[in-house]
């Protein structure tokens, strides 16, 4: 797939030490602490790659494995790309049992599933459809936020 961009500043914080306990950190260290914290988001989100790994230089995530689906890959790229942080994730999955790539979308202020899936799908009632989509990095349809990335999935209509 190659390379996502982000908002570096949109998403959950990776750590939660206070900024005056903060200590001077060697760059290195900190990359590899980052990777190890993003290797734990995707494995506590249930998304099961294997061989899984991830290494991080400053706000680039790069992601390594394989998965069995797209809809694994993309998850994935998304757990990695909405987090504090991290500006871009560079994709190196391979997909088991390939399909048609979903799109990506990056919430708006103002922005609800409802009126994404109007604009993606014609109808605002198919607003589960990306609520499901983006499970489980999404855990109630009323909590996006702007900045987020959402997979928005091909259906047939």
């Amino acid at each position: 797939m190659g390379l996502f961009s982000f908002l570096k500043k949109a998403g959950a914080a990776l750590g939660g030490s206070r900024p005056e306990t903060k200590k001077a950190v060697d760059p290195q260290e900190a990359n590899e602490q980052k990777a190890i914290l993003l290797k734990g988001i995707v494995e506590s989100h249930g998304l099961e790659v294997e061989d899984l790994s991830v290494e991080v230089n400053d706000d680039q995530a790069s992601v390594y494995g394989q998965v069995a689906s797209q809809e694994i890959r993309e998850k994935v790229i998304l757990a990695l790309g909405n987090v504090a942080g991290i500006a871009s994730v560079d994709d190196r999955l391979s997909v088991v049992e390939p399909a048609p790539e979903a799109q990506f979308y990056e919430v708006k202020s103002g922005d609800s599933l409802s009126k994404i899936a109007k604009k993606y799908y014609g109808s605002a009632m198919k607003y589960p459809v990306i609520f499901e989509a983006n499970k489980p990095m999404l855990s109630d349809p009323n909590k996006i936020y702007p900045g987020q990335v959402l997979r928005i999935p091909p259906i047939e209509n």
